[in-house]
């Protein structure tokens, strides 16, 4: 099963893509990940991402698409992947479609899971974290049993710098404008499927999985 998880801030992919790699038997593939392990190793495409990362500049489509298909090629990915993060254009998307054909693969699906903004905006600012753990809370939908302190190990709750309406706002705007082509893309090559991130964790993974007749 070779799949892309798409979704903007906040829709909850991370829970469901550790659902979907659990139950298919594939490796969660996050390029945040992978260009970690590349400037950690030292490799020459981690020296190159390195050098752009460095100056403050996005790395070049190229060196993207070099560190993803090489980490495509490793063994684990023999029975498929769920990439995640990538691609975020359709340029890189043309280069990925490029690269599997190169190995006799294609892309099976394209999950996309959808949040009303409004829904997305109330789910960031209500999140709490415990300074201590590292536990998550939400004021409104997952509240400690005690105000600003966690449950499981008494920790004081804090709310991110970055998780105030106004950037919260614009980040899920620039996801949604910056991702529209990209689902046209695999709208457009019939691979598509949109799943209502909306209705309870359990019901989204369940629909996924029917999604993929699987």
């Amino acid at each position: 099963m070779r799949l892309i998880l798409l979704g903007p801030p906040g829709a909850g992919k991370g829970t469901q893509a550790a659902g979907i790699v659990e139950r298919y038997n594939i490796p969660h593939i996050s390029t945040g990940d992978i260009f970690r392990k590349n400037i950690q190793e030292g490799t020459t495409l981690g020296k190159k991402a390195k050098e752009y990362m460095d100056q403050g500049l996005l790395v070049p489509d190229d060196v993207v698409v070099a560190i993803v298909e090489e980490r495509l090629k490793e063994a684990d990915c023999a029975k498929g992947f769920l990439l995640d993060g990538f691609p975020r254009t359709v340029k890189q998307a043309e280069a990925l479609d490029e690269a599997l054909a190169g190995m006799n693969a294609s892309l099976d699906k394209a999950i996309n899971v959808t949040v009303d903004k409004n829904v997305l905006i109330e789910r960031a600012v209500g999140r709490r974290i415990c300074k201590a753990c590292g536990a998550t809370y939400h004021i409104k939908f997952h509240p400690p049993s005690k105000d600003g302190i966690c449950d499981k190990c008494g920790g004081s709750l804090y709310q991110r710098a970055d998780d105030n309406e106004e950037t919260v706002t614009k980040r899920i705007e620039v996801y949604l404008k910056e991702t529209q082509p990209l689902i046209d893309y695999y709208k457009q090559r019939n691979i598509l499927v949109t799943i209502d991130g909306e209705q309870d964790i359990s019901k989204v993974f369940e629909d996924i999985v029917a999604a993929l007749g699987a």
